[in-house]
C-alpha cells in the first residue's frame, strides 16, 4: 500500500512537473502590427483613458440637460402647536387655537428661455473636452505603441547579437582544438591556448547576460500587452526595404495635419473662446418660463386659523440678473482672452517643435541607411582580414595577439551591422511615432 501511494505521488510530481514545463515554454511569434493590435485591446492604460472618453461623453449629455425644463416637487406634514397672540408691548395676550395637522405641497416648473448662450456654449465646452479626451487617448495609444517599437526592436536586437555569439563561440572552440591538437605537436604555446579559452569565458557570459536582458525585455512586452508572463515572444520583423518611402516634405505634412499633439493644442485654443463665450453671457438676463401649484393647510394667516386646504396656481415669465456681473464680467472676459493668446502661444510652441522633431528624425532615418552600408563595408572589411590573420596564423606567419584582435574586430563589425539593421526600422518608426 506504502509503495503504491509513493508511484502515485511520484505520478502526480512528475506530470505538475511537466505541465509547468510545457507552461513555461510557450511561444508566440508576433510582428510589430500583431502587438500593436494587442495592446489596443488588453493594455491597461490605454483602457483607463478610454474610459476617460466615455466619462467625457457622458459631460455632454449632462451639459444638455440644461436645455429641458426644470421640475421641482416638495411634499411635507407637520404637527401644529397653537399660536399666541399678544399686544406689541407683550401684553394681553390670548391662545390662538390652529389644528395640529398641517401639510405642504409645491409643484414648480421652469424652462430656461434665454441665458445669452450660456448652455449651446457649455454644451460645445464639453464636446471639446470629449475630443481633448478622445486625442489624449490617441497621443497615449502612440507612446505605447512607440514603446512596444522600442523593446521590440531590443529583443531583435538581443536575438541578432545571440546568434552572433554562438556562431563565434562555435568558431572559437574550433581554434582552441586547433590550437590544442598544435600543442601535442609542439607547434603552439599553452599560453594561445589559455588565451582562447579566456576569449571563450567571455562569449559565454555575454549569453548569459544577453539572455537575461531578452527575458526582462519579454516580461515588459508580455505586461503591456496583457499577455501572462509565461509567454515567449518570438519577434517577426520585416525587411528594410519594405518600410514606406515617404518624402522630407510630406512627413512635415503628416506632423500638421494628423499629429495628436498639435491637434490637442489646437482644441485647446477652442476650448478657451468658448470659455470665453460663456463668461459673455454674464453680461445677460436669465428668462425663464415658470409654472407653480401649491397646495396649504391649515390656513393659518387668518385668526382663528381656518382648518381646511389651501389651493392656489401660477404661471408667468421670470428674469434674474445678477447686478455684480456689470463691473466683474469685463476683468473676467480680460484674463480670458490673456488664456487664448496664452494658449495659440501654446500652439505655435507644439508645432515648432513637432516639424523640428520631424526634420530631424527623417535625418536620421536617411542616416540609418548610410550607417549600414558603412557597417556591411566595415564587415566585409574584417572578415577578409579575420580570414588572412587566421591563415597566417596557421603557418606560424602571425601571432596569438594578431587573431585575437581580428576574432574581436569581426565579431564587433558582426554585431554592429546587426544593429544597423535594427536601427533603420527603430528610426523609422520613430519619425511615424512624432509625426
Amino acid at each position: 500500500m506504502g509503495k503504491l501511494c509513493f508511484l502515485v505521488a511520484s505520478l502526480i510530481l512528475s506530470l505538475s512537473f511537466q505541465c509547468l514545463f510545457a507552461q513555461s515554454e510557450e511561444q508566440v511569434t508576433l510582428s510589430i502590427e500583431e502587438m500593436f493590435e494587442l495592446a489596443d485591446k488588453n493594455n491597461i492604460k490605454i483602457e483607463y483613458y478610454k474610459t476617460s472618453v466615455e466619462e467625457a461623453k457622458a459631460s455632454i449629455t449632462v451639459a444638455k440637460n440644461a436645455y429641458l425644463p426644470s421640475i421641482e416637487a416638495s411634499l411635507s406634514v407637520s404637527y401644529n402647536g397653537d399660536g399666541t397672540v399678544m399686544d406689541r408691548d407683550f401684553s394681553h395676550s390670548f391662545s390662538a387655537p390652529i389644528p395640529s395637522f398641517g401639510n405642504n405641497f409645491s409643484l414648480k416648473a421652469s424652462q430656461l428661455i434665454f441665458a445669452g448662450g450660456l448652455i449651446r456654449n457649455s454644451v460645445k465646452a464639453a464636446e471639446l473636452h470629449s475630443q481633448i479626451a478622445l486625442l489624449e487617448t490617441e497621443s497615449s495609444r502612440q507612446d505605447i505603441r512607440f514603446l512596444i517599437v522600442g523593446n521590440f526592436l531590443e529583443l531583435c536586437k538581443i536575438e541578432n547579437q545571440l546568434q552572433v555569439f554562438k556562431s563565434n563561440i562555435v568558431q572559437t572552440e574550433r581554434h582552441l582544438e586547433n590550437m590544442r591538437l598544435r600543442f601535442s605537436e609542439g607547434t603552439a604555446l599553452e599560453n594561445d591556448i589559455t588565451r582562447y579559452e579566456l576569449q571563450l569565458e567571455n562569449l559565454n557570459y555575454s549569453i548569459i547576460q544577453l539572455t537575461n536582458s531578452k527575458q526582462i525585455l519579454n516580461n515588459q512586452l508580455t505586461v503591456a500587452l496583457g499577455l501572462p508572463l509565461t509567454i515567449t515572444i518570438i519577434p517577426k520583423i520585416q525587411n528594410g526595404e519594405e518600410l514606406q518611402n515617404i518624402s522630407r516634405s510630406d512627413w512635415q505634412s503628416i506632423s500638421c495635419n494628423r499629429s495628436p499633439s498639435i491637434k490637442i493644442a489646437d482644441v485647446g485654443v477652442s476650448l478657451n473662446k468658448q470659455r470665453e463665450n460663456i463668461i459673455r453671457a454674464e453680461r445677460y438676463p436669465q428668462i425663464a418660463l415658470f409654472a407653480t401649484n401649491q397646495l396649504i393647510g391649515p390656513v393659518t394667516i387668518d385668526i382663528p386659523s381656518i382648518n381646511k386646504n389651501f389651493n392656489y396656481w401660477a404661471v408667468g415669465v421670470g428674469i434674474k440678473y445678477n447686478l455684480d456681473n456689470l463691473y466683474k464680467t469685463d476683468k473676467k472676459i480680460r484674463t480670458q482672452q490673456l488664456a487664448i493668446q496664452k494658449a495659440l502661444n501654446e500652439k505655435s510652441i507644439v508645432e515648432e517643435n513637432i516639424l523640428l522633431s520631424t526634420e530631424a528624425a527623417h535625418i536620421r532615418f536617411i542616416e540609418a541607411y548610410s550607417l549600414l552600408e558603412t557597417k556591411e563595408k566595415s564587415l566585409e572589411l574584417a572578415n577578409q582580414n579575420y580570414e588572412v590573420i587566421s591563415y597566417r596564423y596557421e603557418n606560424d606567419l602571425a601571432l596569438i595577439s594578431d587573431l585575437l584582435d581580428a576574432t574581436s574586430q569581426k565579431l564587433d563589425a558582426e554585431l554592429q551591422t546587426v544593429n544597423s539593421k535594427i536601427n533603420i526600422i527603430y528610426n523609422y518608426y520613430k519619425l511615424k511615432y512624432i509625426s
